[in-house]
């Protein structure tokens, strides 16, 4: 996330299994498209529906299978306990919604859903 910051500077490793993060030859973009994170401070994107909000990270990978995101949006919202509350207004866009309490949730089925392609099919 600060790589373009010119007076940013990392010391040690930051690694996810054997990969060191800030390794040489480490992208930056595909590390991002493996790893969720969810913020103290909780952001989800306001002009999306909650059901894209869990679905983005998907559907920027290329991911299209309508029947799938259904499934895995679903999913990331119910181990979020999510589901019962927002089932019925999961299309509406966030702008307008009252979700104060439901904003740190609704990221965390955001980023379980951004690793949950396989997920779908089992």
């Amino acid at each position: 996330m600060h790589e373009t910051l010119p007076q940013t500077r990392v010391e040690g490793t930051v690694a996810i299994g054997d990969l060191d993060v800030y390794g040489k030859g480490v992208s930056p973009v595909w590390i991002r498209r493996r790893v969720g994170m969810v913020f103290q401070k909780t952001d989800p994107f306001p002009t999306m529906s909650i059901y894209d909000n869990v679905a983005a990270g998907l559907k920027l990978n290329g991911f299209r299978n309508r029947r799938e995101l259904d499934i895995v949006v679903e999913r990331s919202l119910r181990k979020a306990a999510l589901w019962d509350e927002v089932k019925k207004r999961s299309q509406e866009k966030i702008r307008g919604q009252p979700l104060r309490r439901q904003q740190q949730r609704l990221c965390i089925a955001r980023a379980a859903g951004r690793g949950a392609r396989s997920a779908a099919h089992g």
